[in-house]
């Protein structure tokens, strides 16, 4: 059992690796499988279709992606705070992948988004229910700001979506200029699209 279970893993690290380098069109299961150095066979033990990998890798992605947006937007900082914190952590992972491969990988989510939301249904659904998920998120600590008088945003739904909409597209500029300076206003950004009040010490900083 633990050579399939090793099997599934590899799989799934190479596939991820790959769709983020080359997209998920371009890629066939024997090149994933040759990547991931397990028999062509092992693919379709656990997977029943290209797609159905696909899901698994989005799953996957969101989860650990998940548990950092957790442990920022939960954390014991303000609200603002912890937004601002999640756009620095956001520019510092897409400048960590660009020294690493060359290039500014930007989000696997959006880039799907973009490729193949109108090719296949099970796959922008997936990607629907995790900028929703995200929504949900970001929404959580904006109303926590507008209970403390920090925003004036009336509607805190509508308010989230334009901020996750707006970091969607700073990281696309980033990955199209391959430039992570791309990423720098979001700060100010989301300030100004909740209507924020500046903290006193991001006055200063600016």
């Amino acid at each position: 059992m633990g050579r399939t279970s090793d099997a599934r893993e590899k799989i799934l690290t190479a596939a991820q690796s790959l769709i983020e380098l080359r997209g998920y069109s371009a890629l066939g299961t024997a090149e994933i499988c040759k990547v991931a150095g397990v028999p062509k066979g092992s693919f379709y033990y656990f997977f029943e279709s290209k797609e159905a990998l696909a899901l698994a890798v989005l799953d996957e992605h969101w989860a650990t992606q998940r548990r950092e947006w957790t442990r920022i937007l939960s954390g014991e900082a303000e609200p603002l705070q912890r937004l601002r914190q999640l756009f620095e952590e956001t520019e510092a992972g897409q400048r960590a992948g660009q020294q690493s491969c060359g290039t500014v990988s930007g989000c696997m989510f959006g880039n799907l988004t973009l490729e193949m939301s109108n090719q296949t249904e099970a796959i922008r659904e997936r990607l629907q229910q995790i900028f929703d998920a995200q929504v949900d998120m970001v929404e959580e600590v904006i109303i926590g700001a507008r209970e403390r008088g920090e925003v004036a945003v009336s509607d805190t739904r509508e308010g989230a979506r334009s901020v996750v909409a707006q970091l969607e597209g700073q990281v696309l500029f980033a990955k199209l200029y391959n430039d992570t300076g791309r990423l720098k206003p979001l700060w100010t950004n989301c300030l100004a699209i909740l209507g924020a009040r500046m903290p006193e010490e991001v006055s200063a900083a600016n």
